[in-house]
């Protein structure tokens, strides 16, 4: 199963993009000999239409066909469910066990995730109730997807 992470945006070089690179090959690297084939993100242009409205539904489309046809989707939004790291991993196992071709996690803007993307998920996932950068989402989802491997292969780093 590919895991796709679609964000609005662009990291720019630096810290930031470092440690978003280094969660993805690790998770990459410990999810190969777990039926996990790919790690990759996706980014998409911001929109600059002047409504946010019409900000998210320009996004929206974009992180929408950057997904594989019959891919989970799994939208990132504070209205979502917060998953405990074990329960997530469970239902990427569940996914993967299933034979779903991707699991894709969409990530939106400044403005938030378009409602009918938000509809259309399969999950709704939240990391709390605080309202976070989508930069630092991106490197959050980054670092529970390789903590959801190891927690998968029975591995150490998750301790908690």
């Amino acid at each position: 199963m590919r895991v796709v992470v679609t964000a609005v945006g662009r990291l720019k070089a630096g810290p930031e993009r470092a440690l978003a690179e280094r969660y993805a090959e690790r998770a990459a690297k410990a999810g190969r000999g777990l039926g996990f084939k790919a790690i990759d993100i996706v980014e998409i242009g911001e929109s600059r239409a002047a409504r946010p409205e019409d900000r998210m539904a320009e996004e929206a489309l974009g992180l929408v066909r950057a997904l594989p046809d019959g891919a989970v989707r799994i939208a990132l939004d504070g209205s979502g469910a917060p998953l405990a790291s074990d329960q997530f991993a469970a239902r990427l196992g569940q996914w993967r066990d299933a034979g779903r071709v991707a699991a894709g996690f969409l990530i939106g803007g400044a403005d938030g995730l378009a409602a009918d993307i938000k509809a259309g998920a399969d999950l709704t996932l939240a990391f709390g109730a605080a309202t976070w950068p989508h930069q630092l989402v991106r490197i959050m989802l980054l670092e529970q997807l390789y903590r959801a491997v190891t927690i998968l292969a029975g591995h150490p780093y998750h301790r908690a």
